[in-house]
């Protein structure tokens, strides 16, 4: 298995809201893929470092769990001068981070669109799925048209106090290109859900999850 992990540069949401990626949605998933033997290679569109929510920071446990983890985020590579075609799955954590630069940025579509042509794993969680929301399938289709996709919610945003600072609210616009938008209704419950090649997750709470249903996947790939 060789992971590629995708992470954001963003370290600002809006003028007085720090961002990043939310540590639990990277560090729980990197330490599963270490542990089941995967290679993993963690990349953000500029490289050096990619920044932590300070809201998710890590406590003093934690940061002993999560050493290494946190150390890949200080040293991500520029994911432009990886080839998509190396790697067996891609990923996306979340915090808002995403929203500001993978969202728009073209070697993170590229990337995308190249994966999904070869069949690779895609994943995504919480805010993750923002780099799905303008990237096109190799047809030129929106990348999640017809595909079932959950993400950080409408009501999630609102009871986190953010519904009025993100630039965009991920579940409208996911519903908007096209996707079957599948949430729990319970906010914050884990919830994960496998279309295809498309794995996604919900929010913080679905990081075990999603790292259970990518290593599943790649043991068990999809038929052809």
């Amino acid at each position: 298995m060789n992971i590629l992990i995708v992470t954001t540069n963003a370290a600002e949401l809006a003028p007085g809201h720090p961002t990043g990626t939310w540590l639990e949605e990277f560090a729980i998933p990197y330490t599963a893929f270490r542990k089941a033997g995967a290679t993993v290679t963690v990349a953000s569109p500029k490289g050096g470092a990619s920044p932590i929510d300070p809201k998710s920071k890590a406590d003093d446990q934690q940061r002993m769990d999560w050493a290494d983890a946190i150390g890949a985020l200080e040293r991500t590579v520029p994911l432009a001068t990886l080839s998509p075609g190396d790697f067996t799955a891609l990923y996306i954590p979340g915090g808002h981070g995403p929203m500001v630069d993978l969202a728009v940025d073209p070697a993170t579509h590229a990337a995308l669109t190249a994966c999904d042509a070869s069949g690779t794993l895609i994943a995504a969680v919480c805010h993750g799925p923002a780099a799905l929301v303008n990237a096109k399938r190799a047809n030129g289709e929106p990348f999640v048209l017809g595909r079932r996709v959950s993400g950080f919610t409408n009501a999630e945003e609102k009871l986190a106090g953010l519904d009025h600072v993100v630039p965009f609210l991920l579940e409208t616009v996911l519903k908007e290109r096209g996707a079957h938008f599948d949430a729990t209704p319970v906010p914050f419950a884990p919830h994960v859900v496998r279309d295809g090649n498309l794995i996604t997750g919900q929010n913080p709470a679905s990081s075990k999850g999603i790292a259970e249903a990518i290593l599943a996947a790649l043991s068990a790939p999809l038929p052809g």
